[in-house]
């Protein structure tokens, strides 16, 4: 999972593809099993990138509603922080 700026969500979500494809393959490998990588991107506003819609489809309102209220307490934690602290 991961929650860039909204600019940098569809290199992040390559990102992760990549860096988790060989986990993959050892999995289907040793376990003789089906694997499939599915990133969970968010923007650090709440964006899902389209890759995220179509794997889970219109029956997972509750997956995306979940995702952007992490993203918004986090970007607003951070918020609070920045204008809290002083110079």
């Amino acid at each position: 999972m991961a929650i860039p700026a909204d600019r940098n969500a569809m290199q992040q979500e390559a990102e992760k593809k990549l860096k988790y494809k060989n986990l993959c393959t050892e999995i289907q490998r040793m376990w003789n099993v089906k694997c499939m990588i599915i990133p969970l991107i968010t923007g650090n506003t709440g964006l899902v990138t389209k890759g995220l819609k179509k794997k889970f489809g219109s029956q997972s309102r509750k997956t995306f509603d979940s995702l952007h209220k992490a993203a918004m307490l986090g970007t607003s934690h951070i918020i609070q922080k920045v204008l809290q602290c002083e110079t």
